[in-house]
């Protein structure tokens, strides 16, 4: 069995034991553009005792930073870091895996699978584990980062079929994961009612971020369903 193959089966495996009732996941999203590496220690000792996974990316980050970012981070911890790449460019073999993203809720071809085949090229060079994820923008109330870079339109929180329907598609397209994302900087989280009602129907994990600012906020997407909440803003340091 080939090096990638161990670490996707790795990388994969702590997502899938999420799936048990007596277990939740906690990440916290960092943004390189928005993160001292040279503090990097103290972030890791200040992250939350459940943290089970750290992910690494934004929607515009200057060229080296996500690299110098994951290399920091390792430094410092053993939790799995994943790449949450905004787009191509984002790429670095320092991580332990990338979450392979395809941005199911918009239309524009660019986010569903045209950085995807500019990657490729990369991701063949690299031993990163690949996890397919269906990514879901979902109207947090405010114009977030992904809407203005990828030019697509969140899903309406009113229109709990058409959410459900995108992630089951997700699903039987082969994805491995789907993500809820209310977008960073997000005035309300995807609701309880959108968490349970995909969860309901999807039987790969399921994660859920963007607008999560508190304890009771998380609590709340984990006991609709959410088997892997995401935080970010919260936990930046910010670059002086």
């Amino acid at each position: 069995m080939s090096e990638n193959t161990n670490t996707l089966n790795s990388c994969y495996q702590s997502f899938t034991d999420l799936l048990s009732n007596d277990t939740k996941g906690f990440a916290v999203l960092v943004d390189p553009d928005h993160f001292n590496g040279s503090d990097a220690g103290s972030f890791i000792r200040s992250l939350p005792k459940e943290t089970t996974h750290i992910f690494v990316g934004g929607s515009k980050i200057v060229n080296g930073e996500t690299e110098r970012t994951v290399r920091s981070l390792k430094q410092q911890s053993s939790l799995p870091i994943l790449l949450f790449p905004g787009d191509a460019s984002q790429i670095t073999d320092e991580a332990d895996g990338i979450l392979f993203l395809s941005l199911l809720s918009g239309r524009n071809p660019e986010y569903l699978i045209g950085q995807q085949v500019t990657a490729i090229q990369k991701l063949k060079r690299t031993d990163l584990a690949i996890i397919s994820m269906g990514y879901l923008l979902i109207d947090g109330g405010s114009v977030s980062a992904v809407q203005r870079v990828s030019n697509t339109e969140p899903m309406s929180q009113d229109n709990i079929q058409s959410i459900v329907d995108t992630a089951l598609a997700g699903e039987y397209l082969g994805m491995k994961m789907i993500y809820l994302e209310a977008g960073s900087g997000a005035k309300v989280p995807v609701s309880p009612e959108i968490i349970r009602a995909v969860k309901k129907e999807i039987s790969v994990p399921l994660i859920v971020g963007g607008g999560i600012k508190d304890e009771q906020q998380k609590q709340n997407a984990y006991l609709a369903g959410a088997d892997l909440v995401v935080m970010g803003t919260a936990f930046e340091t910010k670059t002086p």
